[in-house]
């Protein structure tokens, strides 16, 4: 299934590819570091910084974007994003920033055009609330978390 999605690539995206699927099969698109050339960010060890991608989007109503995190920055240098996974709804027109933290032990440098997250567009379903004085009995019970073995 494809959809058509808007995107308005700004000022500081210039000369930046448009994010694109790595293979046939990917859910997410790999989102690109828009900072500057000769001015990159350094993220230390337990810190976390707003990355720019110069790039806003219009999704069509009934869809969502989620920022999630790369698994080869997390696997290589523990680079994760904090509100994984972070969502862009329908409605938002400002630039897509990644919110990168380095749960890593040494510095990461963040250059420009480095991909550092991956956008996976998704359908939304909005709910109806049904209040009930009781909920149906599950095998599971009220048993949370780890209540269903390690």
């Amino acid at each position: 299934m494809s959809i058509i999605v808007q995107v308005s690539p700004l000022e500081h995206f210039n000369g930046l590819e448009l994010p694109r699927y790595q293979t046939a099969a990917s859910a997410g698109l790999d989102l690109p570091a828009a900072v500057p050339e000769d001015d990159p960010i350094t993220i230390p060890p337990g810190e976390f910084c707003m990355i720019p991608t110069g790039l806003a989007i219009a999704l069509p109503d009934g869809f969502e974007a989620q920022i999630r995190p790369r698994s080869g920055l997390a696997a290589k240098f523990g680079i994760s994003i904090v509100n994984s996974p972070g969502t862009v709804d329908a409605d938002y027109r400002g630039e897509m920033k990644v919110n990168l933290i380095n749960h890593g032990k040494e510095p990461f440098v963040v250059n420009r055009g480095e991909r550092i997250a991956q956008m996976v567009v998704a359908p939304v379903t909005h709910i109806e609330w049904a209040p009930v004085a009781h909920l149906d009995e599950t095998a599971r019970g009220t048993g949370g978390f780890g209540s269903t073995g390690v």
